[in-house]
């Protein structure tokens, strides 16, 4: 419906609500005859309307039947108003309850000279013009009650002397200003629409009075709500709504593409002790920033913090509001991960060529191996609740292995929400104290701690990278977030250089770097690390301090500098709760020494703080203008270049075993899981040539199918399609999605009464590992994985879980091997009797019952050894093929291994060790199996 339709609608319901009521026969009659007689009285006044309208370009028009006129027009301009022609006016024409008044009078009216038509309700003008102020002329109407020309016009006594003459607008505000229908108001309510101004008049109004019959209402008229967000009614926050007068609008096109600016490569030694002796300064406890200029100007600095300042009576929520709306990527947020920083490390993993994720030496050659089952190490300090490590983990699945150290708390590493990612590969550790430890790495103790703890774990090297995410509240002290987290990033630098191993990789929030302290720490880095750049992701909102340091590649000989850093740690605990303070860590001199990394940080500093202030001043812009919104940046296109699926985020789902066990299994045959294995007896001896095809482990249970559907949800099946998956009773934990064929042993360590027992997962083969199907790898393959494996989800912090292990395999021509590990021990409970015992790598023994032999060789292929060149190699028994190298078609999977395995029974009667006297003679003994594998494999 367009403007004139809904103008006539508003008329008629207003008529119909006004009227209604009154419109009676007698009443329409006698309306009749006054509106005849008024007409007659100024009948005088057509003319010289009319003589008006020959005056303009054209003569008025008639009024076609659709043509239509908004109210707001025909309120609020000049207007003279020419009835042309009205509708039968009789009683029958008119039904009061079927909007009795839409009688077609024809309209002609002038708008600032130029006649144009509409057709309107002639019944309305009395009450917009005001009858009393309107004169009205007609000729006589005919017999059937239609006139033939009605002129009307709103006339008053100041309009005299303009008779005659067109209005324009000024003309007509001036006459309206003077007009008696709004007698007492004046030009500050000239703002105002007309009618409401006529209708306040009409109820007699008066400039400085208040309606009602005593005056006694409001004076004055109702402001329009000024109201923000959930601030109390009629608040106004002192300073925040004066101009900042900063240009927020040329910052550059939002992008995704984003620059990396590194600092030149040091050619500085790294500084060691002796230099270093004196490089610390400990003077008065500094608590101001606005002084700050030796790398940043002060313009920009005072600027920058008069910005953040006009923030500090704002409303959280209203702050918060105004900058989603500002912040052009605000929409990317955590995706499926726990939280943006989740989808920070993914920002930043991209734009730093994935030397996280994949970290490379300065060769560009990865620095984990695959091919020897290494995993990928990292740590992750101050970083709870552990966004950085869920991006890493979902990354890597299962090759990667994380250690975390954060405050205990509610800021804790909440690894239960890590839905993306298995949290099993990660273990938090607490510095002293382990898991029980508060956490605190500001405290020598953890520091020492955690480094040591993680070097044990990563056979001493430390790990390939370290993520540091500190930070904490400093509501109220904005401005000083820098000195009062200088402690804090100094903490960090330290524990880079105390868990990274060499060629390693660091990553770390950073806030505002503008004093001596956190410039020197910066100096450190640059001299430790191959390459250092200060950088600032998309995924950080543009009007926070946050950026980060990135260092690529821990050179060697740092161990100094990690011990100075250590020793300042110490003084900054010293000098906690005293006016003193250290102001520096790198003299001055020696850092402006250096003019390539004076100028870069100059200038990344500048650049931040020009940041700031424009992104300060656009939120402040829009908290004012609340319908300010700014497009956002494609969320689809950041993360197609992040490699990250638009999903959302929703926790893993859950089924019963048996469900989850036929869609790891896709389709296979269940009837393989089934197969008992072939005892080794004097008759089926021979089915183990040749030897070479063989791999042998020794037993200690019964094998079962062990299915881990995430943390402690663990089931186990011995293979029979009667018997039912069974929860494992064991403390352990498992990620989601893993498959595996082992033993549930129970080991031993020590002897007699000080003899102590624990039940323990020995893993004999790998079928699928974290949704990783691995059945068509080699066996020895298999093996490697599962030793990588056990290395992620091992807790070596955590004693009171079950431990998991891999079984040693053997080849089957180094059988020899393993008798030399076996010995008569003493074990709890069988009344002082030795029984023959395994002792394992880690020093745990085992009563083992058996041996279990495994061909890894796939038909027609076997193994042979070539005395000419002392070296193995592979022989098809069809086609007569012999070559050294691994045929892909001579690798057998897992249900080949499952199905072929024999297996050597260590019972009553079989003779193994030497101290065993009984021997069954139609059992096989020790040397009849090493007399057999002698004979064939040489």
């Amino acid at each position: 419906m367009d403007s004139e339709d809904l103008t006539e609608t508003h008329c008629l319901r207003k008529i119909r609500k006004r009227r209604e009521a009154e419109i009676q026969e007698h009443w329409f009659c006698r309306w009749e005859q006054q509106c005849l007689a008024k007409a007659e009285q100024d009948q005088q006044l057509l003319p010289k309307l009319q003589e008006e309208a020959a005056q303009t370009q054209k003569p008025p028009q008639q009024a076609g039947p659709t043509e239509c006129v908004s109210t707001q027009d025909f309120l609020s301009v000049p207007f003279q108003i020419v009835v042309t022609s009205v509708g039968n006016l009789s009683k029958e024409a008119v039904d009061p309850h079927q909007h009795s008044f839409d009688i077609g009078i024809q309209i002609s009216y002038q708008r600032c000279g130029v006649p144009s038509a509409s057709p309107l309700l002639f019944l309305l003008l009395p009450d917009i013009l005001g009858s009393e102020h309107c004169t009205v002329s007609a000729q006589q109407h005919n017999c059937d009650s239609v006139w033939q020309t009605v002129s009307v016009t709103s006339l008053s006594e100041s309009d005299s002397e303009n008779e005659g003459k067109p209005r324009s607008s000024d003309s007509f505000d001036d006459t309206f200003k003077a007009d008696s229908l709004v007698e007492g108001t004046s030009s500050r309510y000239s703002m105002y629409n007309s009618v409401s101004q006529k209708l306040m008049a009409k109820m007699g109004f008066k400039e400085g009075e208040g309606l009602g019959k005593f005056s006694q209402g409001r004076k004055d008229i109702v402001e329009a709500s000024n109201q923000k967000g959930r601030r109390g009614l009629g608040l106004t926050l002192q300073g925040f709504d004066q101009e900042l007068n900063v240009d927020w609008r040329d910052e550059p096109e939002p992008s995704a593409c984003e620059q990396v600016s590194w600092f030149p490569e040091c050619t500085t030694e790294i500084p060691d002790t002796q230099e270093m002796s004196d490089w610390m300064v400990v003077g008065k406890r500094k608590m101001t920033i606005e002084d700050e200029t030796q790398f940043c100007g002060a313009e920009l600095l005072h600027s920058m913090l008069q910005c953040k300042s006009v923030f500090d009576v704002l409303d959280g929520e209203e702050m918060r509001r105004a900058r989603t709306r500002a912040n052009p990527y605000e929409m990317i947020r955590g995706v499926f991960f726990l939280n943006r920083a989740a989808m920070k490390m993914a920002n930043m993993d991209f734009v730093f060529d994935r030397m996280f994720t994949n970290p490379r030496d300065s060769s560009g050659l990865p620095l984990v191996k695959d091919r020897n089952a290494e995993l990928l190490y990292f740590a992750d300090v101050c970083a709870g609740p552990g966004g950085f490590s869920e991006y890493v983990l979902w990354k890597k699945k299962w090759h990667a292995k994380g250690f975390g150290m954060t405050l205990r708390g509610p800021n804790d590493f909440k690894l239960e929400d890590f839905y993306s990612a298995s949290s099993e590969l990660f273990e938090p550790y607490y510095g002293e104290g382990g898991v029980d430890g508060d956490g605190d790495i500001t405290r020598p103790d953890n520091i020492a701690a955690f480094r040591n703890f993680v070097l044990d774990n990563t056979d001493r090297k430390g790990v390939h990278f370290l993520m540091a995410d500190g930070g904490f509240s400093v509501e109220g002290q904005e401005n000083l977030q820098e000195i009062l987290s200088k402690q804090l990033l100094l903490c960090q630098f330290l524990m880079a250089l105390s868990v990274v191993r060499t060629g390693g990789h660091f990553i770390c929030k950073t806030f505002d770097l503008f004093t001596p302290f956190s410039v020197g720490l910066i100096y450190l880095l640059y001299c430790c690390f191959e390459r250092v750049c200060l950088f600032k992701p998309v995924t950080s909102r543009p009007a926070n301090s946050e950026r980060y340091v990135v260092c690529k590649g821990l050179k060697v000989g740092t161990d100094d500098v990690r011990e100075y850093l250590f020793s300042v740690n110490m003084k900054l605990n010293q000098l906690r709760n005293t006016d003193s303070d250290v102001n520096l860590v790198v003299p001055l001199k020696v850092i402006k020494d250096d003019p390539e990394f004076t100028d870069y940080m100059v200038r990344s500093n500048e650049g931040h703080c020009s940041l700031q202030i424009k992104a300060l001043a656009k939120i402040h812009a829009f908290v004012q203008d609340t319908t300010l919104s700014e497009p956002q940046v494609g969320e689809i296109e950041c993360l197609r270049l992040w490699e990250i699926p638009d999903q959302a985020r929703v926790a893993p789902s859950s089924s019963d075993p048996k469900s989850k066990f036929f869609e790891l299994i896709q389709g296979t045959e269940i009837d393989i899981f089934s197969y008992k294995p072939t005892l080794l007896t004097a008759k089926t001896l021979e089915k183990i040539r040749p030897v070479f095809d063989y791999r042998c482990m020794v037993s200690g249970s019964q094998q079962k199918f062990l299915l881990g559907m995430g943390k402690s949800q663990i089931y186990t099946w011995d293979g029979r399609q009667s018997d039912r998956w069974v929860r494992l009773d064991l403390k352990t934990e498992l990620p989601r999605d893993t498959l595996l064929s082992v033993e549930i042993v129970h080991e031993l360590k020590g002897e007699g009464k000080a003899q102590r027992k624990i039940s323990a997962i020995h893993i004999l083969d790998v079928l699928v590992l974290n949704g990783s199907d691995v059945r068509d790898q080699h066996f020895n393959q298999r093996i490697q994985l599962a030793e990588k494996f056990v290395k992620a989800v091992s807790k070596p912090s955590r004693p009171d879980m079950n431990p998991i292990r891999v079984k040693e395999v053997y080849r089957l021509e180094e059988v020899e091997k393993i008798f030399l590990r076996l010995e008569m021990k003493i074990i709890k409970g069988s009344s002082g009797t030795p029984r023959l015992s395994y002792t394992g790598r880690d020093d745990r023994h085992f009563v083992p019952t058996g041996l279990y032999i495994v061909r890894t060789v796939n038909e027609p292929w076997t193994m042979g050894f070539s005395k000419s060149v002392k070296r193995k190699f592979f022989y098809n028994k069809k086609t007569r093929d012999s070559t050294f190298n691994i045929p892909t078609d001579s690798i057998a999977p897992f249900h080949v291994c499952y199905f072929s395995r024999l297996f050597w029974e260590w019972g009553d009667g079989i003779r193994v060790h030497d101290s065993q006297k009984l021997q069954d003679v139609d059992k096989l003994s020790k040397e009849d199996v090493l007399s057999f594998i002698h004979m064939h494999s040489h």
